[in-house]
């Protein structure tokens, strides 16, 4: 239940209210759509295919995906503290929650070049201010160089002059 909980999370980007609410209903043409209960938005995202794997496991009978031992949906809160307990086990520095994971999906989509209305189209934010609250933590010194490289004013980086956490990579 971990997994799946980590890939919803993950793969979606989406909020932990509405994580809990998924189910097969939600899944169709590859993709899970939602109505995000904070925004009333309306998302479709395609479905990862670790996401896929860990949904092919769930019995067809469950009207959620994440279910508590007991057998119920969780709630939001309960999800959210299930979730906290799971990162312990795992040994996660504390801290960690599933928001974690949709401001992480956010980040490593902007690192790839995706356009803040990509991202926002993921995340069903309507406006760019919150995207761009999400990916403050992106690769700051790579964008800025190739956003210079684009007009010509410097060339970007080889993987050799780039710093990997405070440290220059060694020459080879």
């Amino acid at each position: 239940m971990a997994r799946l909980a980590f890939a919803l999370a993950l793969h979606t980007a989406q909020r932990r209210s509405d994580v809990v609410r998924m189910g097969r209903q939600h899944v169709r043409d590859g993709r899970i759509e939602v109505r995000q209960v904070k925004t009333g938005a309306r998302v479709r995202i395609p479905i990862h295919p670790e996401l896929a794997l860990e949904i092919a496991q769930i019995p067809d009978d469950r009207l959620t995906f994440l279910t508590t031992r007991a057998g119920p949906p969780f709630t939001s809160n309960g999800f959210y503290m299930r979730f906290k307990g799971w990162c312990d086990a795992a040994g996660i520095p504390p801290g960690r929650s599933p928001h974690g994971l949709r401001k992480a999906t956010a980040r490593r989509m902007a690192e790839a070049g995706a356009t803040a209305h990509e991202i926002g189209a993921v995340l069903g934010d309507r406006t760019l201010a919150v995207v761009e609250i999400y990916t403050r933590a992106a690769d700051q010194e790579r964008m800025a160089a190739a956003g210079l490289a684009r007009i010509g004013n410097v060339a970007l980086p080889t993987p050799e002059r780039l710093e990997v956490r405070g440290r220059k990579k060694p020459s080879k």
